[in-house]
C-alpha cells in the first residue's frame, strides 16, 4: 500500500522584476509564513499586458538579478515559462502550466489585486488558484470576506516600489539595503537603470 502524499503548496509570484528588490522578497518569505506554502516560483513576465511602456532592463539582466536574489533560500525558484511563451505574458496562461502542483497559489500585491478584473479570464485564474493578498502602502484594502479563493496575509508593508528604485538609480543614487547585495552588485556593474547604461530594449 503506497504511503499518502502530502499535497504541496505552491506559490506563484510574477512579475517584470524590474528590478526585484528587498520587498519581493519579504512578501514571498511571509506568505511561506503565513499561508503558509511550501515553496515559492517567482515567475519573470516578459511583459505585462496592463502596462503601456515594457520593462527598462532587458530579459537577460531581470533574470540574473531574480536568480540571484532568490540564491540563499532553497523554498524559492525562478521560472522562465513566461520568458519562453510568444506573445503578452499572461496570469491564466501560466497557472495553466503549472495546472499539475497539487494546490497553487497566486501571490499579489493590494494594487493588483484591484487590476483582477481587467485580467484576461479572471474566473478561470480564482478556478486555478487559491488568491493570496499581500496588502500594500497606499493601495486599496483587499477584500478578506472569508471567501476560499481569497486570502490576505500578514506580509510586511515596505514602501518599496521598482518604479522609485529605477528613478533613484537614474538619479546616479545607490540602490544597496534596497535590493539584495548580489543584485546590487550586478546593477552597480552592469550600469542598470543609468541613462547611459545598457538598460533599455531586452535581450
Amino acid at each position: 500500500m503506497d504511503r499518502e502524499r502530502t499535497a504541496v503548496r505552491v506559490g506563484i509570484f510574477g512579475g517584470t522584476f524590474d528590478p526585484v528588490h528587498v520587498g519581493h522578497l519579504a512578501i514571498a518569505n511571509a506568505a511561506l509564513e503565513s499561508v503558509p506554502l511550501d515553496r515559492v516560483v517567482f515567475v519573470l513576465a516578459r511583459r505585462s499586458p496592463l502596462k503601456e511602456r515594457g520593462p527598462v532592463a532587458g530579459e537577460a539582466d531581470r533574470l540574473a538579478m531574480l536568480e540571484l536574489a532568490v540564491a540563499g533560500e532553497p523554498r524559492f525558484s525562478v521560472s522562465r515559462v513566461e520568458l519562453e511563451r510568444d506573445g503578452p505574458s499572461y496570469t491564466v496562461d501560466t497557472l495553466e502550466s503549472f495546472a499539475g502542483a497539487d494546490e497553487l497559489f497566486l501571490i499579489l500585491g493590494g494594487d493588483a489585486i484591484a487590476e483582477l478584473p481587467r485580467w484576461k479570464d479572471p474566473d478561470r485564474i480564482a478556478r486555478l488558484a487559491t488568491l493570496v493578498v499581500a496588502e500594500r502602502p497606499g493601495a486599496p484594502s483587499a477584500p478578506n470576506d472569508g471567501s476560499s479563493s481569497l486570502l490576505v496575509f500578514d506580509a510586511p508593508r515596505l514602501d518599496i516600489s521598482a518604479r522609485e528604485l529605477r528613478a533613484r538609480a537614474a538619479r546616479g543614487r545607490s540602490l544597496r539595503y534596497l535590493v539584495p547585495d548580489p543584485v546590487w552588485g550586478h546593477i552597480e556593474a552592469r550600469g542598470l537603470y543609468r541613462a547611459e547604461g545598457p538598460s533599455s530594449g531586452t535581450t
